[in-house]
């Protein structure tokens, strides 16, 4: 064959789907214990609108968009990720002025042509939160207990919180030009892409993955140290709230990480990451952090807003080398194993079984053993078997497959073996 998938992007077999399965249910239970609604955008947008949200300088729009001009002149790119999609929406659609904040959860798929890794792909998939419309550090930890409590409930354990506070912008301009001082007096331990990312934003030196910048990066000015006034009290008080969620959630803990930033323009203040406690930084679940001045960047009226995203593949990675319990995909409710001159019979009694609501698959027309060994593979509850004998008389055998092996005699037709089999409970 010719055709193979894209490079960086991934087929969800059937034997997989179970993950994805609880990824998705989980999601969208916790999403609405705290209150949040769903949210769908556009798989593309106006490539501007991620020029001007994410910013000119990030690796994201300098190397990794998928942008296109489509037939009508206009530029196009395919979401890289959601934050800017939804604060697009809340401008457009007005839910400035709905009751503040607005609580909003998506479920997507986000695309960048970056190098494919474990857990990283170019069409990968998000689970993301935000909250728009309050400054208050209450909604910062709010959203940081929504994000624990997702990876609790996935059946993920030993993972830790790092956090750290930016600031604000216009009183960063002391503390980002000590660290480009302090990373240009080293920059000859510096690797090229980390000396590249100097010359166009020194805060994403700290973020670098290269060992040597990373011991660099342990000595170099705190963001913390450059912190006062509203930005200063707002991180005291949401180190207040984090203490409080450990008497609910004995396994939560926190640490201060002076490196942690994140790698899009539009952040201030708190930014934090869930990793496992064994990842050694290479290994984020979950992301986010504050982004007050992206809905103005965008147009809109100055917003204070927080929220995270989180791979779906790397969760499901790090559920696999968990060795989580996962409920496995169920069968269908009934095989239809048909025997001699029986199959127009077994195809009208499948079709009636589908109707009166019984997940219902006929067999192919085999042998008894294939077809049974069929049934099993299909990890269905329930056989039922007709032959020649079975319609001529009007009853058929409902063998149960789950636990007991049982075997009943049942009248010929849909509604006597649907409301059997709900009456044993092999469904």
């Amino acid at each position: 064959m010719n055709f193979k998938r894209p490079r960086g992007t991934a087929d969800i077999l059937p034997e997989d789907q179970p993950y994805w399965s609880h990824i998705y249910s989980t999601a969208r239970k916790v999403a609405n214990q705290f209150g949040y609604r769903r949210i769908d955008t556009p798989t593309f947008e106006d490539t501007d609108l991620f020029q001007r949200g994410v910013g000119d300088e990030t690796d994201i729009v300098q190397k990794e968009m998928y942008s296109f001009e489509d037939h009508g002149g206009d530029s196009l790119t395919l979401r890289p990720e959601g934050t800017a999609s939804v604060c697009r929406a809340y401008i457009e659609n007005g839910l400035h002025n709905a009751p503040q904040p607005v609580r909003l959860y998506y479920m997507a798929p986000m695309f960048r042509y970056e190098r494919p890794q474990a857990g990283r792909f170019r069409q990968h998939h998000q689970f993301g939160v935000e909250a728009i419309g309050d400054p208050s550090p209450q909604v910062d930890a709010e959203i940081i207990e929504l994000g624990w409590k997702y990876i609790a409930d996935l059946g993920i354990k030993g993972v830790t919180l790092r956090i750290n506070s930016l600031g604000d912008p216009d009183g960063r301009v002391d503390y980002l030009g000590d660290l480009d001082r302090y990373f240009r007096g080293a920059i000859d331990q510096l690797p090229k892409i980390d000396r590249d990312r100097l010359d166009r934003a020194p805060l994403r030196v700290l973020d670098s993955k290269a060992r040597e910048t990373q011991v660099l990066a342990d000595a170099a000015p705190r963001s913390l140290d450059y912190i006062d006034g509203e930005a200063k009290e707002h991180w005291h008080a949401l180190l207040e709230h984090l203490e409080n969620l450990k008497p609910v959630y004995p396994d939560f803990s926190y640490k201060v990480d002076h490196r942690l930033v994140r790698g899009l323009d539009y952040y201030n203040r708190t930014v934090f990451e869930y990793e496992p406690v064994d990842a050694g930084g290479q290994g984020t679940l979950l992301a986010g952090g504050r982004y007050d001045p992206l809905i103005g960047i965008l147009g809109g009226q100055e917003t204070p807003a927080i929220g995270f995203g989180s791979g779906m593949e790397r969760m499901i990675l790090e559920l696999k080398k968990q060795e989580a319990q996962i409920a496995p995909s169920t069968g269908p409710e009934i095989v239809v194993v048909t025997l001699g001159d029986s199959g127009a019979t077994g195809a009208a009694l499948a079709t009636g079984l589908r109707a009166a609501g019984v997940s219902t698959v006929l067999a192919p027309s085999r042998s008894m053993k294939a077809q049974m060994r069929y049934a099993n593979n299909q990890n269905a509850a329930n056989v039922v078997i007709i032959g020649d004998r079975e319609v001529e008389t009007g009853v058929a055998s409902v063998k149960n497959l789950v636990d007991s092996g049982e075997q009943s005699e049942v009248a010929l037709d849909a509604t006597s073996i649907a409301a059997h089999v709900r009456s044993t409970g092999n469904q």
